[in-house]
């Protein structure tokens, strides 16, 4: 019968949190009385029977192995996987770590409140500070009231006091004022020659957007679920053009500007919007069915559909600010 020497740094002494198997030296189940590591015990895999100075001990059928024999598939487990499924039930059963918390207390890094600053507060070396005025968290460089403008601030949960309301209504009330004149000035500069638009009823407008597609011309490459189809115009005493007129498609990704520029130079229409501040020198898009100015940066697959009528008009001017107003 041979015997194994104990050699701790070849083969060290396994946890029972990781392995199915535990040295006999930490082993719960040594027999009260005994030393494992003293007297050994035989590896009760069949045909083994070596007698092991530091036996292990199997976590699923409870009995001691030698080293070559200590693993479940080394030895053939009778119960494979046991240990296993103990511990996967103790680690469900155990609580979760944002159990009867509050999510303020999980996420506690976010930014500064502040205006402009990318601060990150909340971590172990940048706590934030909290602001009982306005109800907000605040790095330390804008944790005073007057560095993070405080009484300007319309506290979180509270409802705005009733000289912000007034401010907002007369900010309200003056842009619709400005839309309507807008509109109405829009209108007046562009009855002279604007075409008008196309039929209303349902039946025409698919007729006529049919007949669109077959004519309009555009880059091939764009799919046709992409595709707007436009007749496109130029003002006759502001933009003049070599083509008057004519149908196009464009992307409904395009914005208000890039449709512009490709329109103008479909149509050879002059373009210097680029190069000119002033505003009787720059191209605008009037849309004849909207009966409004398109802005340059509108996507025009949100504020037209195929069958529209665009048309290019030179110094109308631009909005106004609402500072100004």
């Amino acid at each position: 019968m041979s015997s194994q020497k104990p050699n701790s740094s070849k083969e060290p002494a396994a946890s029972s949190d990781d392995t199915s198997y535990v040295n006999m030296s930490t082993s719960v189940d040594t027999r009260a009385g005994s030393d494992a590591t003293l007297i050994g015990s035989h590896c009760q895999f069949t045909y083994c029977n070596q007698l092991d100075f530091l036996p292990f001990f199997c976590q699923s059928c409870r009995k001691t192995f030698c080293l070559d024999h200590r693993t479940e598939s080394s030895h053939q487990c009778s119960n494979a996987g046991a240990w296993a499924e103990r511990k996967r039930q103790a680690d469900l059963a155990r609580h979760s770590a944002g159990e009867g918390k509050r999510m303020r207390d999980l996420v506690s890094q976010k930014p500064c409140a502040d205006d402009g600053c990318k601060t990150v507060i909340g971590t172990s070396l940048v706590p934030g500070v909290h602001c009982s005025s306005c109800n907000r968290d605040y790095c330390l460089k804008h944790r005073l009231k007057e560095d993070h403008d405080c009484k300007n601030k319309i506290p979180i949960g509270a409802r705005p006091t009733p000289a912000v309301v007034d401010n907002a209504m007369s900010a309200l009330a003056r842009f619709r004022s400005w839309g309507a004149a807008k509109k109405e000035a829009a209108k007046e500069a562009a009855a002279r020659t604007l075409p008008k638009p196309k039929p209303s009823t349902a039946s025409q407008r698919i007729v006529a957007v049919n007949n669109l597609k077959k004519t309009a011309k555009g880059d091939d490459k764009l799919p046709p679920e992409k595709r707007v189809y436009l007749y496109v115009e130029a003002e006759a005493e502001t933009a003049k053009a070599k083509f008057p007129k004519g149908q196009f498609f464009y992307s409904k990704d395009w914005v208000v500007g890039r449709v512009l520029d490709a329109a103008a130079k479909s149509l050879q229409v002059q373009n210097i919007n680029n190069q000119s501040d002033n505003e009787q020198d720059r191209l605008r898009v009037f849309h004849v069915e909207g009966g409004r100015l398109l802005e340059y940066n509108e996507k025009i697959g949100a504020s037209l559909v195929s069958g529209n009528t665009i048309v290019l008009l030179r110094g109308v001017g631009k909005p106004p600010d609402l500072i100004d107003l």
